[in-house]
């Protein structure tokens, strides 16, 4: 079944009067289209949690900087809303900009420490626009279960806070990687690498892969764990921005060494000129090469 197509808030909300008149649930993936195995993987799992899967497509500007790839960014609305009813989503939310940003618009929504650092370092103001945009979402939709990849990890984070922060009822479900069998993480930027430049970008996943095996084989040095990634990453042609570990539910560094609590691996890297981002749970999640 087609999903229902929207443009307005008026309309999300007399579709969620009707569907709430039903007593059914609603699960929302929020996404900027060039949809791919890993958004429909999303809408699959909110089937899975609730009646309704809402799918919202929106490119949003403020999350962009002003050497960023806004203009650029793929936008296959046809192909999308094919892979949205393929999933099985039941209304698709394609707003305009001024729907979203009315004139005169001047509210944001900033988190403090969760944002700073590894991408927010790079990409100042990413943040403030995603958590923004993603607290209108909440608005519009709450009450509501809302699903995020886990592959944004500090965005997961960051919006964890703001539904935490600001009391939305919203809940948050975060869901795993999805990769390609050779492990480079899906993400709709992958069309813009050539071959080469792909073949360079699985050495991310490839650190990843390193130090989960040394953390398996008990290697709890942070700055070891660190080194053992960054070894595999030289040997590709990659530009990189950050290897970082840190505690996988606060975001902190780890001083020396990891103890008990869960720690995340995060990797941010250029293969030509397209960023790439993956992490990985030490211990918890499955990569290719890893038993």
């Amino acid at each position: 079944m087609k999903p229902v197509v929207v443009r307005t808030a008026a309309e999300v909300r007399a579709h969620l009067e009707r569907v709430r008149s039903r007593g059914s649930s609603v699960a929302v993936v929020p996404t900027m289209g060039a949809l791919h195995a890993g958004h429909q993987a999303l809408v699959r799992r909110a089937r899975e949690l609730c009646d309704e899967a809402l799918l919202t497509i929106f490119v949003n500007p403020t999350q962009f900087g002003p050497n960023e790839d806004f203009e650029k960014y793929p936008r296959p609305l046809e192909a999308d809303l094919a892979r949205a009813e393929e999933a099985g989503a039941t209304l698709v939310f394609l707003p305009q900009k001024s729907e979203m940003y009315a004139p005169g618009d001047q509210t944001r929504v900033s988190v403090g420490r969760l944002a700073e650092g590894l991408c927010g370092a790079s990409r100042p103001g990413h943040f403030v626009g995603v958590a923004t945009i993603v607290t209108k979402f909440f608005a519009l939709f709450a009450p509501a279960t809302f699903l995020f990849g886990q592959k944004d990890y500090q965005q997961l984070k960051v919006l964890e806070r703001v539904a935490r922060d600001l009391l939305l009822p919203v809940r948050i479900v975060p869901h795993p990687i999805v990769r390609e069998a050779d492990g480079l993480a899906l993400s709709s930027r992958n069309v813009y690498l050539s071959a080469a430049e792909r073949q360079a970008g699985l050495g991310i996943s490839a650190a990843l892969a390193a130090a989960s095996r040394a953390y398996a084989s008990g290697e709890r040095q942070s700055a070891a764990l660190v080194a053992r990634a960054s070894e595999v990453l030289r040997d590709h042609a990659l530009s990189v921005e950050y290897v970082e570990l840190r505690h996988a539910d606060t975001l902190e560094s780890f001083e020396s060494a990891v103890g008990a609590e869960p720690c995340v691996l995060l990797i941010a890297a250029r293969s030509g000129t397209t960023r790439l981002i993956d992490n990985a749970i030490l211990g918890q999640d499955r990569l290719p090469g890893v038993a």
